[in-house]
C-alpha cells in the first residue's frame, strides 16, 4: 500500500516530500486503451493503496467508536458543512421537469468560485500552491451541473481530494478512521441531501451492478466494518428492525436505509421469487 507505507506502525508527524510541484489535473482516460496507462501508473497505486489501507483501518469498527480527531479533519468537516449550508441557501425552483433542479446549477457556481478558498482554509500555508489543484477534485465531487447528475465517479473524485491531503501531508496515518467515520461520512451526509434537494439523477446508473445507484465506497469500508461481527449478517440487511436499530453505528446499513427512503418496492433475497 504505497500512499501509508512510508508511515506505517507510527503517528508521529512526518514532513511531506521537500520538493513538490502542482498543476491542474487533467482529464487523461479518454478511451479503452488510456485504461492500461492508468493502471500502471503511481497514481493508481496511490489511490488504490489510500482505498485498501482505510478498508483495513475501519475494519470491525463502529461509526460510534473513539477516534483521533485532528486539526484538519476538523476543518475539512467545517468544509463539508458549509456546503450543506449553501444548500439552505439555494432552494430548489419551479420548474416542469421533475428531475435536476437548476437550483443546483446556482449551487455548484458558488463551489466552482469558491473552491480554492475552501481547501486554502485546510492546509498549511506552506501548501498555499496545492490548492488549484486539489480545488479541482473537491468540485468534481459533488455531481455534474450540466447534466444535474452524481454517480460513484464523483464519488471517487472524493476519494481522490483526501488522498491529494494525504499525499501532500495534510493528513496522517493516525487519522485513517476520522477519514472515514467523519470526514467521508459527512460528505455522504451532504451528498444525499444534494441528491434529494434537487433530485439529481445518477450518472451513469446501470441499475443491477450495485444495491445504490449514487454510491458505492460505504459498501466497501461498510463490510470492513461488518467482518466478525458476533450477530449481524447479510440476510439481516432486508430487515427493516435490524436496519433502523443499527444505521448509526454502521455505514453499510446508512446506506441500506438511504436506498428504502428513496426507492419504492422491496428488497429480495437472491433466489427468492418476486
Amino acid at each position: 500500500l504505497p500512499l501509508f507505507l512510508h508511515l506505517a506502525g507510527t503517528s508521529e508527524e512526518v514532513a511531506p516530500p521537500l520538493q513538490q510541484s502542482f498543476m491542474i489535473p487533467k482529464k487523461e482516460i479518454n478511451m479503452v486503451s488510456d485504461m492500461a496507462k492508468w493502471k500502471r501508473s503511481q497514481a493508481y497505486a496511490d489511490y488504490m493503496g489510500f482505498i485498501l489501507t482505510l478498508n483495513e483501518g475501519v475494519r470491525g469498527k463502529k461509526l460510534t467508536c473513539e477516534y483521533k480527531v485532528s486539526e484538519p479533519i476538523e476543518k475539512l468537516v467545517a468544509l463539508l458543512n458549509t456546503l450543506d449550508r449553501w444548500i439552505d441557501e439555494t432552494p430548489p425552483v419551479d420548474q416542469p421537469s421533475r428531475f435536476g433542479n437548476k437550483a443546483f446549477r446556482t449551487w455548484y457556481a458558488k463551489l466552482d468560485q469558491e473552491a480554492e478558498k475552501l481547501v486554502a482554509t485546510v492546509i498549511p500555508k506552506n501548501l498555499a500552491d496545492a490548492a488549484p489543484e486539489v480545488a479541482v477534485y473537491l468540485k468534481e465531487s459533488v455531481g455534474n451541473s450540466t447534466r444535474i447528475d452524481y454517480g460513484t465517479g464523483h464519488e471517487a473524485a472524493f476519494a481522490a481530494f483526501l488522498c491529494c491531503l494525504c499525499k501532500i501531508g495534510v493528513l496522517r496515518v493516525d487519522d485513517q478512521m476520522a477519514i472515514v467515520f467523519k470526514v467521508f461520512n459527512r460528505y455522504l451526509e451532504v451528498m444525499r441531501k444534494l441528491q434529494k434537494t434537487y433530485r439529481m439523477e445518477p450518472a451513469g446508473s446501470q441499475g443491477v451492478w450495485g444495491l445504490d445507484d449514487f454510491q458505492f465506497l460505504p459498501f466497501i469500508w461498510g463490510s470492513s466494518q461488518l467482518i466478525d461481527h458476533p450477530n449481524l449478517e447479510p440476510r439481516h440487511f432486508v430487515d427493516e428492525k435490524v436496519v433502523n436499530e443499527n444505521h448509526k453505528d454502521f455505514m453499510f446499513l446508512e446506506c441500506i436505509l438511504f436506498i428504502t427512503e428513496v426507492r419504492t418496492g422491496r428488497f429480495v433475497p437472491q433466489g427468492s421469487s418476486l
